[in-house]
């Protein structure tokens, strides 16, 4: 992991309403095998419901609208006891809408489209209920090689771990293995078999589930069909169920080599490996998954050979799962790449011994060079400065975006330099003069001087942290004003495995994670119990979202503010505008400060808290609901008197 990793929000989420503790024991009991047979309590209480909504609030799948056309917005207008009320009801009587499906292209002009099942956002609310109780009890279960839709691990983690078995393992013979349409086929039946195997008893909770799994679905043409098998792409409790059906898989490989049992008890696995490979004739093998993609490692062609056919047939027979015989195969990494989110991977010779190469893959940088192509037509056709500017911004966030992923392979710099030549040749070509380098920058800014003439230099760099990024490069190029990225101008970094004792349900792993926040939590607590006056559910989030960022600090005078002292106001008088842009957290007597234009009632608060008012913040509050500006010499009369 990065030695700084940033904070997890879902992770601040369940402190901020004190169910850390509860999903902990979860995962606790669920290490030591324990059953769960009364986990609607759990999952229909208050604290868990409202997290619910603060986790799926932001997400950008929570504004598409299902069959019955309602969003999130239409959730942020009801009040937090209705809010909890629906929640409850639908959980006691659960029965789902259908599921909206829609094909999205996988990228533009590819003429492939990947089918998406969009619940509504009542049936995403329960999921996401549901989800938060299910995960700390599935995380106890399942393996440490499995990366995918899992809390704190990445793509960057499965990588690590592949390359750590292609170079430090010396297994250069891989197993690649593409089920067949998994999420389309996969086994109800064997599914609730495996949910109840890991110890999730609670058959209200499996017959919801069931529910779920059977929630027909409206196809574009407007017919419904009622499936079978498989789990929906989109749905907020799909990746966990995926990861339920994959997981026995993932235990099967590992009880064929690492976690076979031997009569003598090994303190060291490395002793064991090697007593293995020496005295047993077994396949030696090692599995990296990232949701339904996964690789089988091995030492030689012939253990690979058998890998594959045992694997297939496994999957069928316990899954009930097919293979793409066309996708499927097995690699020799010293002389063909493996692809793998991403990423293409082999080993190549250097003295004596292989080391591991990466790069983009051919289809991720034709991907890539295509959108680019794309936006830069954008920026061209943009319609004013400003509309160019929201296209520039664009077309860097994408830049930005390959780098920071696709930096995990090695040679990234020839990839992003292949992209380049072809996206620069499109940009030249359409944006022509309008296109300045750096020095041709600098030398108008001293032409204008001369002359006698200001160039602002906020003009020139307007988002200056590309210039604070890419300014080192001679690639860096402006238009209008506007510092665009250069795709050419990359480096790759050293790829991170999990770090082990990470965990975000026990006490040391959650210490790995983040700090502490620098606030009392009590208060937040209090903040979330205090009685609802008919406010919004929106609002009562999006109140302790604003005390967190200001760190429990009044806006106007900075100092810290105790629970009786809290008011959270609205900047502007619109009404039922509960947005987090439009709250601010301040101090009841600041409050009063904010509306007042009696002259005495305001000399009276400067007397109070002059020193600490920040006039500026002040006057722009009270600016935003008509009130007059203060004038400075206020907090003088207030001084004298």
């Amino acid at each position: 992991m990065p030695k700084q990793i940033q904070k997890s929000q879902k992770l601040r989420n369940n402190e901020y309403y004190d169910t850390q503790k509860l999903f902990d024991g979860l995962y606790e009991q669920s290490l030591k095998g324990e059953f769960f047979t009364n986990l609607m309590k759990i999952i229909g209480s208050e604290d868990n419901i409202r997290l619910a909504y603060r986790n799926i609030r932001n997400n950008g799948g929570s504004n598409t609208a299902g069959v019955d056309g309602y969003t999130i917005e239409d959730v942020r207008k009801l009040s937090e006891s209705e809010f909890i009320e629906k929640v409850k009801f639908k959980l006691k009587w659960y029965k789902p809408k259908a599921v909206r499906r829609v094909e999205i292209e996988k990228y533009p002009g590819s003429g492939k489209y990947r089918p998406l099942g969009i619940p509504t956002i009542e049936d995403r609310i329960v999921q996401q209920c549901i989800l938060q109780v299910l995960e700390p009890i599935c995380e106890a279960k399942f393996h440490d090689k499995s990366y995918g839709f899992r809390p704190n691990r990445s793509c960057e983690n499965a990588l690590a771990q592949a390359n750590s078995y292609m170079y430090a393992g010396k297994l250069h013979f891989v197993v690649d293995v593409d089920i067949k349409g998994f999420f389309d086929n996969v086994d109800h039946s064997k599914l609730i078999k495996q949910i109840w195997t890991l110890g999730i008893r609670d058959k209200k909770l499996i017959s919801i589930i069931k529910e779920m799994l059977k929630a027909p679905i409206k196809m574009p043409s407007g017919e419904i069909v009622y499936p079978t098998k498989g789990t929906p792409q989109g749905g907020i409790l799909s990746p966990l169920l995926s990861n339920i059906v994959l997981n026995e898989l993932d235990w099967w490989v590992q009880s064929q080599w690492v976690e076979i049992p031997t009569e003598h008890e090994y303190s060291c696995k490395d002793s064991k490996m090697n007593m293995l490979k020496k005295h047993t004739k077994l396949k030696e093998m090692y599995i990296v998954r990232y949701a339904d993609d996964f690789k089988i490692f091995c030492r030689s062609y012939a253990v690979a050979e058998r890998v594959f056919h045992a694997v297939r047939q496994w999957l069928k027979e316990r899954l009930r799962l097919d293979i793409s015989e066309e996708k499927s195969k097995i690699t020799n990494l010293r002389k063909q790449y493996t692809e793998f989110l991403g990423i293409k991977m082999k080993v190549r010779k250097k003295g004596k011994k292989y080391v591991s190469t990466s790069h983009m893959t051919d289809k991720a940088i034709k991907k890539v060079t295509r959108n680019l192509i794309l936006q830069v037509g954008a920026v061209q056709t943009a319609k004013d400065r400003k509309d160019r500017y929201a296209q520039v911004q664009k077309y860097n966030s994408m830049v930005m975006g390959v780098h920071n992923y696709y930096s995990m392979a090695v040679l990234v710099s020839q990839d992003c330099a292949r992209i380049a030549r072809q996206v620069n040749c499109v940009m030249k070509n359409r944006l022509g003069k309008d296109l300045k380098s750096r020095k041709q920058i600098e030398r108008m800014k001293k032409r204008k001087k001369r002359k006698g003439r200001n160039y602002a230099e906020t003009k020139i760099i307007i988002n200056r942290s590309i210039v604070e990024r890419y300014g080192s490069s001679e690639q860096l190029r402006f238009l209008d004003g506007f510092a665009i990225a250069p795709v050419g101008y990359s480096k790759m970094r050293v790829l991170m495995k999990k770090a082990q004792v990470v965990n975000k349900y026990t006490h040391e792993g959650r210490g790995k994670i983040h700090k502490m926040l620098k606030m009392d939590l009590s208060v937040v607590r209090q903040l979330l119990e205090a009685p609802s006056h008919d406010e919004s559910i929106q609002f009562i989030d999006n109140r302790i979202s604003r005390y967190v960022a200001q760190n429990g600090k009044c806006y106007i005078t900075g100092k810290l503010l105790q629970y009786d002292e809290i008011y959270c106001h609205h900047k502007t008088s619109k009404k039922r505008d509960d947005s987090y842009g439009n709250l601010v957290v301040i101090h009841r007597d600041i409050h009063k400060l904010i509306h007042a234009n009696n002259q005495k009632e305001i000399i009276y608060y400067f007397g109070k808290y002059g020193e600490y008012i920040n006039l500026e913040k002040l006057n722009k509050l009270r600016k935003a609901i008509n009130n007059y500006e203060i004038k400075e010499n206020v907090l003088d009369n207030s001084n004298a008197k």
